[in-house]
């Protein structure tokens, strides 16, 4: 009887160490487990092809293109690189290789709002300050941009940004000589004019000016006027005779004294030399 406990008791033993054997199995780090099997794991930038076997140790395979392992595996299958979509904001920084996944950053303008590690997920586009506004601090690649409001006598209205860090003066219509038609405010400069009393003047100068040139014009048009008269009149020689060179002989040696002379001139005026060699102009239908 005593014999048959002891066989059992040693049985349980077994059976408890056995149990505790199994779940006790330890791998170092460089390998990984397979059952009751500790197997070597692939190097980084492979995978696992075939696991270990008693006599035989693990086979590997590398990476394919746009695939990465970044430490050693036991995994029968490599990582997609990651894509560093503009649509999300982002650019390459460092290229995927087969042992180190890609490293994306913010696109210029942007920065990023979500990370893992060393890489951006997600980036957002820097806000752009108001009209009225300033950038007070510059957006850079983890932070967005920081506005602040113009100051009294100053604006800005947008179209600054983003080279202007300060909002601009408002134009000092006064220093220019201008009259103010309408006060800026932070969003819009100081609108200018002329000066009524510049327009007044300008406007007095502009009269007398054409005055001027409407009495030169008229002196010149009646000093015309008075040379062609006096050029259709017969000249007279020192003695008082007139000037007949250009005259007909007239019939029988009439005499010439108190003759009176006719010169025919454009139609509707004719001009008539009197006794005393005075020239009168009238004007008549036709021509003598």
């Amino acid at each position: 009887m005593k014999l048959r406990t002891s066989v059992t008791l040693a049985s349980f033993l077994i059976l408890v160490m056995n149990i505790f054997s199994g779940h006790s199995l330890t791998c170092h780090r460089a390998e990984y487990q397979i059952g009751n099997e500790c197997c070597p794991m692939c190097p980084a930038g492979s995978r696992v092809k075939t696991d270990c076997i008693e006599f035989r140790s693990t086979s590997c395979l590398s990476c394919l293109k746009g695939t990465f392992m970044n430490q050693p595996t036991g995994l029968n299958y490599c990582f997609i690189c990651t894509n560093c979509n503009s649509d999300s904001g982002l650019k390459t920084k460092t290229s995927c290789t087969t042992e180190s996944d890609a490293v994306c950053e913010p696109l210029e303008g942007f920065y990023c709002v979500d990370s893992t590690e060393d890489t951006c997920v997600r980036a957002h586009r820097h806000k752009s300050c108001e009209p009225g506004q300033y950038i007070s601090r510059k957006g850079t690649s983890s932070s967005d941009t920081e506005c602040s409001d113009c100051t009294d006598g100053t604006f800005s209205d947008g179209t600054f940004q983003p080279l202007s860090k300060h909002c601009q003066p408002h134009t000092q219509c006064d220093l220019k000589n201008l009259q103010l038609i309408k006060a800026g405010t932070a969003s819009t400069d100081a609108e200018c004019g002329e000066n009524k009393s510049n327009i007044t003047g300008t406007l007095i100068g502009t009269v007398v000016f054409l005055i001027l040139v409407i009495l030169i014009l008229g002196a010149v048009f009646v000093y015309k006027k008075k040379i062609n008269v006096w050029e259709m009149c017969p000249t007279k020689d020192r003695k008082g005779n007139e000037d007949n060179d250009n005259q007909e002989p007239l019939k029988g040696g009439e005499n010439t004294k108190d003759t009176l002379v006719l010169q025919k001139v454009p139609l509707f005026e004719e001009t008539v030399l009197n006794c005393e060699g005075h020239c009168v102009s009238h004007v008549r239908m036709g021509l003598t």
